[in-house]
């Protein structure tokens, strides 16, 4: 019977998943526009995501239903710091013949180092440190949008709209960054708190994954998820290029929350940290200036770690 492995990058606001021989070689590969962090929704967004692409993918692959009982899959998921998220989702039903749930940090740090020793940093929606030094695994932040995620798109979308409100109660200067927030808010206060407390995109999302059958009907309001702060994010960039003086403090609170990371893994021996992430890898170039080469680029993205790892449990096993 001929083997296959599937590997899954499941993040906050999109999921892919690839699908190769027994020789690691690529046969297919889709991605959905989705969020995938078995946090939001009970782990269901995510689920129906993995479903949809399988579907997609073996299409793809000119493959039949039948192929996916040959295949042994990994998911690394955003959301899947705690043990009782990774068990409960490996548990629902897939038509593989083995599944392996992973945190996404483990996918991106087997990626980015081909399954040796060396540190990552996930910088995009959510943010997350892991390292492999001399073997041993050394994992920091990925604790959520609510109370950690400190160098992500999130969260820094999220100071950008509450400097903007501040600012526009008059508690804080006005710039032309902190306008044009407002100004998507037709300048209402009361418009963002309730775009803030009831988010219309992400009702929209619950909704249609009521419809699909992976979770219950909305009955209160949605709050707005951190994909929806972190759509803010580059127009920090854009500001601070030219100088607004609120981008260019949000610049140094991005930065001081990615330079603790970085020393906390030097402390730790770590000879190299790649960076992941659409947020990161926009900040890589600073960031290589800041800390030196110790920074990188990673050498296969997180997809191919989920293979690396989907096969190793293969061989142990």
């Amino acid at each position: 019977m001929t083997t296959y492995y599937i590997g899954v990058d499941g993040g906050g606001t999109r999921c892919r998943m690839r699908l190769t021989d027994e020789n690691m070689e690529t046969i297919a590969e889709d991605v959905i526009d989705s969020p995938s962090n078995l946090q939001v929704r009970n782990g269901s967004a995510a689920y129906g995501s993995i479903l949809e692409l399988t579907d997609s993918v073996f299409a793809k692959a000119g493959l039949g239903d039948d192929a996916k009982s040959s295949a042994h899959a990994c998911f690394g998921m955003a959301g899947a710091r705690l043990k009782s998220a990774r068990q409960s989702f490996a548990e629902r039903k897939f038509p593989f013949a083995s599944v392996e749930v992973y945190d996404d940090i483990d996918i991106a740090q087997a990626g980015a180092h081909e399954g040796g020793d060396g540190a990552v940093l996930i910088i995009g929606t959510g943010s997350a440190g892991m390292g492999l030094i001399e073997g041993k695994r050394h994992q920091i932040g990925g604790w959520g949008f609510l109370v950690g995620d400190t160098m992500s798109g999130g969260i820094l979308g999220r100071e950008l709209v509450r400097l903007s409100l501040l600012a526009h109660e008059g508690l804080e200067e006005a710039t032309d960054l902190t306008r044009a927030i407002m100004a998507r808010f037709d300048n209402d206060g009361d418009r963002l708190m309730a775009w803030s407390f009831n988010n219309p995109d992400a009702r929209a999302e619950m909704e249609e994954l009521h419809q699909l059958g992976y979770s219950p009907e909305p009955s209160g309001p949605v709050p707005a998820r951190p994909a929806d702060y972190g759509q803010f994010a580059p127009m920090v960039f854009e500001f601070a290029d030219k100088g607004d003086p609120v981008a260019k403090r949000l610049m140094q609170f991005e930065h001081a929350a990615i330079d603790q990371y970085v020393n906390w893994f030097k402390s730790r021996g770590a000879k190299s940290i790649a960076i992941v992430g659409g947020l990161g890898q926009r900040l890589l170039p600073e960031l290589i200036e800041r800390h030196g080469p110790i920074m990188c680029m990673p050498k296969k993205d997180s997809m191919h770690g989920a293979l690396i790892l989907a096969r190793r449990q293969i061989q142990s096993a």
